[in-house]
């Protein structure tokens, strides 16, 4: 199981860095995102809610003594703005391998 159960990491191109709201995310600024080695991505990183099923709570109104419902559909919340199904996100163990990749990661020969 993953230290970070309800972060997610999503991959996109530098291209819509100016679209990130910052204060919807973990890094402070653009000048700290990591960049992909040709500079062509880069990743964001956040905290979501996952609700597994639709939860309905039933109160009273205390202005209007009513009984009233509250329902909070299953999903995923917490995604920041920038976020789309065109980019992919992922969870703490496949952003590792993906950083790991030749994309993300020069391979320093030494001579």
């Amino acid at each position: 199981m993953s230290r970070f159960k309800n972060r997610r990491w999503l991959v996109i191109p530098t291209s819509i860095i100016d679209d990130i709201n910052f204060e919807q995310v973990l890094e402070p600024n653009k000048e700290s995102l990591r960049k992909s080695i040709d500079e062509s991505l880069t990743f964001i990183k956040y905290e979501v809610v996952v609700v597994d099923e639709d939860i309905i709570e039933t109160f009273t109104d205390p202005m209007t003594n009513e009984q009233k419902t509250s329902k909070t559909l299953a999903g995923v919340y917490g995604r920041p703005d920038v976020y789309s199904k065109d980019y992919t996100e992922y969870n703490h163990e496949d952003i590792l391998a993906l950083l790991n990749t030749e994309a993300w990661t020069k391979n320093e020969i030494e001579e």
